[in-house]
């Protein structure tokens, strides 16, 4: 067995202390004659190898390497695999799908050899105070939930990158809400102003990215101008421009999982109380950075302005069908809003729509484009009046608020016509917008557990509220002559 550096390294230190070659060979666990040898040469195994010249065996390339590189001049870019897929159906026969690897040898160090410059990555000295990276970051990935239900969402990442002091805020998407809402609240957090705000060139919250000039939009440039700063951006693929920022979401996300791993849940009661935990694991994560962070503070300017609303504001309005679109998605609103203009306030997480400056609704916001949320309530007597209009009707399935109204439906309409089980299911659903959708649930199972057919008139006899009992109250007659002695009683009291 050949030694190893360790082990001459033994054998050397063995033999300063005690010069006898038989003791330190023995210590070192290897034979005395090979002992003797390295401690002649004064080398480690590792220092005698002589590197290879030869090759083990032929190269497969080697007749075709002309050509290949010919390709490689005109196209470095080009890639093993797809090369060799070019040799193969130019030399069928010729090659062998374990020769891949070989080939990807030969274009490393053609292309350290002979291959173009490659770019170069300069690392950049952050003046302290100067600008404030921020960027987005998926943390779906963390597996999260609220209220036991898995928590699709984003993080919006502020960081100063001298000290690389960071805060964080929750959002749904990169949305101009949501990063108005991250900026300020770190820049609340601090209590000062960097000079620059810096973000990346792919976002649709800083760029009017519709023209392809890819120039801020005025909505972001009015955000940085109420602060006092600068919008900055990166170059046009050009990431690594914003490479703290980018840098430091993997980090902060490794401490969270450290965090929620001692903490041993992941689960929150609401949205609100994950963000203040977030911003306590950012809290101690700023910690040891107080000293850099004190000399960017010196430099920037005090925040003297005031917070701006963390929602944007549209007039819409109410459809026939008492719905209103927002941001491509479509709401329904009480029906005695039908025609009428509503104020719509889009916050990150919901939408409140107002009428005369009167809060009416309050929705959870929907993501993507083309979505839909109509709330059975709000149509419900309509549609009761109009039973036809519910068979085709565009946003049908929203009308199915749990699978138990979905089951009850599908059995009304095997045991009875499809008209006839649309207007019982109308009558369902009108019933439980009259009393509680749970109630109603519950005596649809019920019913279905037993065989029946769910019908409105089944239903309303298991959730009919039962008649309160009205006490019997006695009302005893009272004397008058009672205050007449009380009042001769005052008049012999004030005589005496």
């Amino acid at each position: 067995m050949p030694s190893t550096d360790r082990q001459v390294r033994r054998l050397m230190d063995e033999f300063k202390r005690f010069p006898k070659v038989g003791r330190a060979a023995l210590r070192a666990g290897m034979d005395r004659k090979t002992a003797r040898k390295y401690l002649e040469v004064g080398k480690l195994p590792s220092e005698l190898k002589e590197p290879r010249v030869w090759r083990t065996r032929e190269d497969p390339f080697e007749a075709e390497w002309p050509y290949i590189a010919e390709m490689l001049s005109d196209e470095p870019d080009l890639e093993a695999v797809a090369l060799f897929d070019h040799l193969v159906d130019r030399s069928p026969g010729r090659y062998e799908e374990g020769q891949l690897r070989t080939l990807q040898r030969r274009l490393k160090r053609w292309r350290a050899e002979e291959g173009p410059p490659k770019e170069l990555f300069f690392p950049q000295v952050h003046r302290p105070g100067e600008a404030m990276q921020t960027d987005f970051t998926w943390a779906t990935e963390l597996e999260v939930t609220i209220a036991g239900e898995r928590f699709a969402h984003m993080l919006c990442h502020p960081v100063l990158p001298s000290s690389n002091w960071e805060w964080v805020t929750v959002c749904h998407s990169e949305s101009m809400t949501a990063l108005r809402r991250g900026v300020q609240e770190a820049l609340f957090e601090l209590g000062r102003v960097p000079k620059f705000h810096q973000t990346d060139n792919s976002t649709a919250a800083t760029h009017d990215l519709r023209t392809g000039k890819r120039g801020f939009n005025r909505e972001y440039l009015d955000l940085v101008e109420h602060f006092g700063m600068k919008a900055r951006t990166t170059g046009v693929g050009e990431k690594e421009q914003n490479g703290d920022v980018e840098a430091a979401n993997g980090a902060f996300k490794r401490r969270v999982r450290q965090r929620l791993k001692l903490r041993r849940s992941s689960d929150f009661a609401s949205v609100r109380e994950y963000e203040a935990w977030l911003q306590d694991v950012a809290r101690k994560a700023n910690r040891p950075r107080q000293k850099k962070l004190q000399e960017e503070l010196s430099v920037m300017i005090p925040l003297g302005v005031r917070r701006l609303p963390e929602f944007s504001e549209v007039d819409v309005r109410v459809t026939q069908g008492s719905t209103i679109r927002v941001k491509a998605s479509v709401y329904s609103v009480p029906s005695r809003l039908k025609g009428e203009t509503v104020r719509v306030r889009v916050y990150e997480d919901r939408l409140e729509v107002y009428y005369a400056q009167k809060r009416e609704l309050t929705v959870e916001r929907l993501r993507g484009k083309g979505a839909h949320r109509v709330n059975y309530r709000h149509v419900i007597r309509a549609l009761v009046r109009k039973p036809g209009a519910f068979a085709r009707y565009r946003y049908r399935e929203d009308l199915f608020p749990t699978f138990t109204f979905r089951r009850a439906y599908d059995i009304l309409t095997e045991r009875s016509p499809e008209r006839r089980a649309d207007l019982e299911y109308l009558r369902v659903l009108q019933l439980a917008a009259e009393t509680m959708e749970c109630e109603v649930e519950t005596a649809i199972s019920l019913l279905l557990e037993q065989g029946e057919v769910p019908t409105a008139a089944a239903i309303k006899d298991l959730v009919r509220p039962e008649a309160p009992a009205i006490p019997e109250v006695v009302v005893n007659a009272v004397d008058l002559g009672i205050y007449d002695s009380l009042l001769d009683r005052q008049l012999w009291e004030a005589a005496s």
